[in-house]
């Protein structure tokens, strides 16, 4: 097994950075190939409970792995074979209505965030604010006040640097704080660590489209305690998507209808990202196949891609038992009904080389037939696997048609894949291509050029490739409009906001029609869309038989710092600016005080800076009188310019030479008004600590680099690690650059 394996270089730096075993210096002491091997011998020791042949299980896996054909999810790869050993990314933890329940929930939260999971929440069960305690005859605060003690422990725990917390809050819609739970992220400071998602019912469907009022029922009596209008409050829910892109919605019905196992409860929650229903305490470790491995001749080569289904499937059965569960309840819970979530990805790539456009029914029609062969697959490697393994525990044979034995009770789920689809070279998840060309920023200042591998040999085979063509593209964001280029390249090779979301939903339900658990999936809008069109998009998911949708309306979130296009050699001033939003006021600043003599008497002046720019100006006026509300508008208007990335020069440019008719009246002064003297002070300091030409994009930008940052800066439109463009789609925000998952 000393097979290379064929990565990007970007790919080889994500790995280095976030999978590979380090030094107590924190240098690699594993190769790529060494971290596959270390996964697949790991994964293949579970062979030997059962009396198979773990060395020719191990050459399989690290066959599928290093061929990237199949990866498993993130904490499989960076935790097999080491003493952490925890190798899920999906849990869910029930929270009851009691302060000891709550706290206990929050403590194993922690637990599984430190350990590298994600964990999903249903609120629903906490009594709604202002109803009444007995035990201390006060008075509930209501879910949305523990969610935020919830985000508060999540930020506290930052699990080694590798992966960040996250997780899911789902309020059933029938809750009676649900309004409130529907704005609760409107401000996008607080609850960041979190995705949101209303819980929908069939019932509230029905109600919304006849327009009729429903019951909100408190769930500590499960009596109806009033009556909203659904219609109203769907608007309210597409309203709020639309403005920030959450919450989402879940149909529960739908989940608990697909739930194998209801004497062991029913399904109140998902994952982070919505793909993966589980039962409290239950946990599910997903990979996904790489399809883009899968063609041979013009179209899919299916008994590769059936091969590799069975490989996967044995490896993620294998997972359960090597794993090491955070908690004993979710080794018991997890181990009864065995559950794994094998899923895609280079599914928009596939397409590509086989010339069909995302955006068309034929494409629609290859991902049933593809996602039929999977499941299809699976559930019949799982089969084969029960038969000397047995069947998961809880296998209840009138639940399934056949009756015939199940090792996993679920196969099939689709995850998104932003890490995982970087390091195998292809698209995310069944996501559309989100842009074909990156300009990559390097340490030296210089720029790459960074073009999708199959659009690029596409174009060479045409004799149409070059880089300033490429560099077109990227500025465009799309190939749509570039008319240098074939109409067959431009119809083909759609990226996700070319793409109707009429058609993002005709490609999510295509896909979970023959998956198990959900589908994991943004539809992206264009920063013009409508609230009718979110509100068209939710209910065709509905009726289109999906288990939830994600929306993300580019530009929406109002912490983005800067709309990506204004952001180097881009100065088309056609081009509507993005928001600009300043960075936050540094906790510890340097900075001076000069008196400046003016008209009206004196005026002192702070300007206060840290490493990335000045960042503040204060006024004060001496007891001579003066302007002091006109001086102090000024030097706050100059400070959030500046924090906001505006250079020095451009704002001492429009402050310096106002006349003031008090100076124009003495003679001697050094300055011709208020604003002017600010200016001044302004440019001095500028000049003393060289930022006097600096532009301040690139502090704004690096606010958002350090690891480890507040939660504000995480919602950003930039990395908060890297400092380059994030990437919204399957039901996450993801950089393609360095790996970066807000989902973890």
């Amino acid at each position: 097994m000393k097979q290379q394996v064929k990565i990007s270089d970007n790919a080889r730096k994500v790995l280095e950075k976030r999978y590979l075993i380090r030094d107590k210096e924190g240098n690699p002491i594993e190769t790529v190939e060494e971290l596959f091997l270390r996964v697949a011998k790991a994964i293949a020791a579970a062979d030997e409970a059962y009396g198979g042949d773990a060395s020719a299980s191990e050459a399989a896996f690290f066959n599928v792995m290093t061929n990237l054909e199949f990866l498993p999810n993130s904490p499989t790869l960076m935790n097999a074979g080491r003493p952490l050993g925890q190798l899920s990314a999906c849990f869910v933890l029930p929270v009851p209505d009691s302060m000891d329940g709550i706290f206990e929930a929050i403590k194993q939260a922690a637990l599984i965030h430190k350990s590298g999971g994600g964990t999903g929440f249903s609120f629903s069960r906490l009594r709604p604010a202002g109803a009444p305690v007995n035990s201390t005859g006060g008075v509930a605060s209501g879910p949305i006040s523990f969610m935020k003690v919830f985000n508060m422990a999540t930020e506290a725990v930052k699990q080694g640097g590798t992966r960040r917390g996250a997780n899911m809050g789902i309020l059933r819609v029938d809750h009676p704080d649900i309004l409130e739970f529907i704005h609760c992220k409107a401000d996008g400071k607080e609850i960041t660590n979190f995705n949101i998602s209303v819980g929908i019912t069939e019932a509230f469907m029905s109600a919304a489209e006849s327009g009729e009022d429903y019951d909100l029922i408190d769930p500590s009596t499960n009596k109806s305690v009033g009556r909203l209008n659904a219609r109203a409050v769907f608007d309210e829910i597409v309203a709020a998507a639309w403005q920030n892109g959450e919450p989402g919605i879940i149909f529960l019905d739908r989940l608990n209808r697909d739930n194998v196992v209801p004497a062991q409860g029913e399904i109140e929650s998902t994952n982070p990202c919505g793909e993966q229903p589980l039962l409290p305490y239950e946990s599910c470790n997903l990979g996904s196949i790489n399809l883009y491995k899968m063609q041979k001749d013009g179209g899919v080569d299916w008994d590769r891609l059936k091969k590799t289904v069975r490989t996967a499937v044995h490896f993620l059965d294998n997972v359960i038992d090597v794993n090491k569960y955070p908690l004993e309840e979710i080794d018991k819970t997890t181990r009864a009904t065995r559950k794994i979530g094998l899923g895609v990805m280079g599914w928009a790539d596939l397409l590509l080389t086989l010339g069909i456009p995302y955006n068309s029914d034929e494409a629609v029609e290859l991902a049933d037939k593809v996602m039929a062969c999977i499941t299809e697959t699976g559930r019949e490697a799982s089969r084969e696997l029960a038969k000397t393994r047995g069947a998961f525990p809880l296998f209840d044979e009138s639940i399934y048609k056949d009756g015939e034995p199940l090792r996993n009770a679920t196969v099939t789920t689709i995850a998104p894949t932003g890490t995982l689809s970087m390091l195998a070279g292809c698209s995310s998840g069944v996501e559309p291509v989100f842009a074909y060309v990156f300009i990559r920023n390097i340490m030296d200042g210089t720029e790459m050029v960074e073009v999708s591998p199959v659009l690029k040999k596409a174009l060479e085979d045409r004799g149409l490739y070059s880089e300033a063509l490429m560099r077109q593209v990227a500025k465009a964001g799309s190939l749509a409009h570039i008319d240098e280029l074939p109409e067959e390249i431009r119809r083909v090779f759609v990226c996700a906001h070319d793409i109707s979301p009429e058609y993002h939903i005709k490609m999510q339900a295509a896909f979970q029609k023959h998956t198990d658990n959900a589908v994991s999936k943004t539809v992206n809008f264009s920063n013009r869309a409508t609230k009718d069109d979110v509100r068209e998009v939710y209910e065709l998911a509905y009726h289109l038989g999906c288990k939830g949708v994600t929306i993300y309306r580019d530009g929406s979130r109002t912490e983005q710092v800067l709309n990506i296009g204004q952001v180097k050699h881009d100065t088309d001033p056609q081009k509507p600016a993005g928001e600009l939003m300043p960075r936050p006021r540094p906790d510890v600043t340097t900075g001076i005080t000069e008196k400046v003599q003016i008209g009206c008497g004196n005026l002192y002046i702070t300007v206060n800076y840290d490493e990335q720019g000045i960042c503040e100006v204060f006024t004060n006026t001496g007891r001579a009188g003066g302007c002091p509300s006109q001086s102090e508008a000024t030097a706050r208007l100059v400070s959030v310019g500046l924090r906001s990335g505006m250079s020095v020069k451009a704002i001492v440019e429009q402050l310096k030479g106002i006349r003031c008719p008090s100076t124009i009246r003495q003679n001697g002064m050094k300055c011709t008004s208020c604003p002017d003297a600010i200016a001044r002070v302004i440019e001095k300091v500028a000049l003393q600590q060289n930022f006097a030409e600096k532009p301040m994009v690139e502090a704004v930008k690096a606010a958002a680099k350090k690891p480890g940052d507040s939660a504000q800066g995480r919602q950003m439109k930039f990395c908060p690690e890297c400092g380059e463009k994030l990437e919204h789609e399957g039901g996450c925000v993801t950089c393609r650059n360095c790996g970066y998952s807000k989902c973890g």
